[in-house]
Order: structure tokens, then sequence, then C-alpha cells
């Protein structure tokens, strides 16, 4: 009889633990729980990319194509090569761009091998020709889809704002002309009118949206006198720019999905996410510093916090706080801080 008791309250302690179904789609992919390995060094290689797999990930995203590191590598080639001929230089040029575009798509072959989730594909390029040519081929390597990493300096200050946004646009339209499996743009924050932005892609019938890209940021070294890069990982408090406007965007563009990326360093954080109404998460930095198995220890977080709150699936939770289902959506728009903090002295 006591047996019986212990094994009754066991098979309902795993019920409840079992409860919680992470299932979730994303850009028109099925994914086993909505944590991605975000394209970095963590994804280079097919046996890291395998790796990401067995801890957890729902998907990874490889680390991008930068047609910049092509440039620069056929740049460096052609620096050493002294026979002053046009055409060599062309054929190095030629050389570095095939080269390593093979050397890519080889590791979308590889990794799709190894894995049984979704692969998506990453490029980051600054000539649109680039662009087209790179996506044809990556789709036919057999990504499940593909996330471009897209950011275009306004440096020009002849050239008014609307004239950048149409290259983001342009640049939609054209890759979704060219390819069938799913895009996603990974944006940056500063646009004048972010809602427009996203409206606009999806116009261009782009699946999903990444916010946000956390570019290269400079600093200076005061006591040699040179710039020196910034730091390369986010921040836990990084999160609330990604949270605020995954708010509004699920509310206001609501048929595209979002990833959202950037101060994501515990389950936690992911379901704020999720709660603001991201459709997954991209996660990075707190890998690079705790592992990638720390994925096992976020999806725990997330099952544990559904169990308590008796949610099943991820979809019962999404958005439930974003822009449009709170009673003060002022708390997502409010810029100034004097009203929380007037009393601090």
């Amino acid at each position: 009889m006591v047996r019986e008791i212990i094994i009754s309250k066991l098979s309902k302690t795993e019920k409840i633990r079992n409860m919680a179904n992470l299932n979730t789609s994303y850009i028109g992919l099925q994914l086993k729980n909505p944590l991605i390995v975000s394209s970095s060094g963590l994804t280079d290689n097919p046996d890291k990319v395998k790796k990401a797999a067995e801890a957890g990930a729902g998907a990874v995203v490889l680390k991008s194509l930068f047609e910049e590191q092509i440039n620069f590598e056929a740049g460096r080639l052609i620096n050493g090569n002294q026979s002053g001929y046009p055409e060599a230089m062309d054929y190095i040029r030629n050389y570095s761009k095939s080269n390593s575009l093979d050397e890519y798509l080889a590791l979308i072959e590889n990794a799709k091998k190894s894995v049984d989730i979704p692969v998506i594909a990453s490029i980051n390029c600054v000539s649109v020709n680039d662009w087209i040519g790179f996506s044809k081929q990556i789709e036919a390597a057999g990504a499940d889809a593909l996330e471009l990493n897209a950011y275009f300096i306004p440096t020009d200050k002849k050239r008014d704002s609307g004239s950048y946004e149409k290259m983001y646009f342009d640049l939609a339209a054209r890759v979704k002309e060219t390819v069938d499996i799913p895009v996603a743009l990974k944006l940056g924050s500063n646009f004048t009118n972010l809602i427009h932005i996203i409206t606009q892609l999806y116009f261009r019938k782009v699946e999903g949206v990444v916010l946000f890209n956390k570019f290269y940021e400079p600093d200076i070294d005061v006591n040699k006198l040179k710039f020196r890069p910034g730091g390369v990982f986010s921040n836990p408090t990084d999160i609330s720019r990604t949270l605020r406007w995954t708010s509004i965007i699920s509310d206001q563009v609501p048929n595209i999905d979002i990833a959202a990326s950037t101060g994501v360093h515990d389950g936690k954080s992911a379901v704020k996410l999720l709660l603001a109404g991201a459709t997954t998460v991209q996660v990075c930095s707190i890998l690079y510093k705790n592992g990638v198995n720390f994925l096992q220890t976020m999806l725990q977080d997330i099952e544990s916090w559904m169990n308590d709150q008796g949610f099943e699936t991820v979809d019962n939770f999404r958005g439930r706080l974003n822009y449009g289902h709170i009673i003060d959506p002022a708390v997502y728009e409010r810029s100034q801080f004097m009203r929380y903090f007037s009393n601090y002295t």
C-alpha cells in the first residue's frame, strides 16, 4: 500500500514536471523550444552546431558569411601580389570570394547532416548583387532559412534617412524574389520609426526580424592614442531596449515573427521576452561565458516557471504583456525617468 502511494506521488510529480510543452514555430520552422543559438563563433563549425543541438537548442544560426571579411582577405592577398597585372588582382578577388563561399556552403551541408534541428544561414554583405548571389547558393546548400545581417551606416550627409531605409526594403524584396526559404532581417534599433520599417518588411514578404543586432562598438585607448574594440558581450541590462520594442512590434506588426536578442542571460530573461511577444529568443553572450550546456539550465528554468504558472504551452503566455495587452501601455512608451526616480537624490 505504501509502495503504491509512493508510485502514485512520483507519477504525479513526473506529470507536473512534463506538463510544459516548449514546442514553437518561427518563420515557418518547427522548433522543439524557443531558444536559438545566435550567429557567432559558437556556430562556426559542424561540431559546435552538434553540441548546441545536444545541449537543447531549438535552432542555430550559423556564423555569418561576411563580405567585408572576404574583401579584406582578398586585399591582403593582392597586397602580397607584386605582379601588378589587373587580371591577377581580379583573379585573386574572385578566388577569395568563391573559396569563402564554398567553405560556407560546406558548413551548411555538414551542419544539416549532423543535427535534426533547423539550421539558419546568415550573411552580411555590403553590395546588393552579392546578397542575391549568396542567397541562391545558400538555399541550394540546404539551409532551412536565411538571416540577413543588414546594417547600412548613414555616413553621407547629403542623403536623407528615407534613402537609407529604402536600401533595407530593396534588399528584402530582391532576396525574397530570389529564394523560397524563409527570410529574417537582423536589425539595429537606430531607426526613426521602427514600426514603419518592420511593417514595410512584412509587406515585402519577410517572415521575421531579429531585435536587435549587437554591432561592433569602438573604444579609445587614451594611453596609446588609438581606437580599439569596445565590449564584445552583452550585459543583462541590455534587455530593456529589446523588451520595449519586442512588446511594441509584436502588437503593432503581429503577423511578423520576432527573434528577441541581446541581454538574454538566463531563463527568466527569456520568459520576459516571450511575455512581451517574442516568437523566439536568441542566446549568445551567456553561452560564451558559461558554456553551451547552459542552455539546459535556461530551458529548465523556463519549464519550471511555466509549471508554477500553470502554462502548458509557450503560446499560452506569449505576448500576454505586450503593448496591446497591458492596462497602461505608457510604460513601454515613456522615455524619461523623472516620474520613477524623482524621489532619489
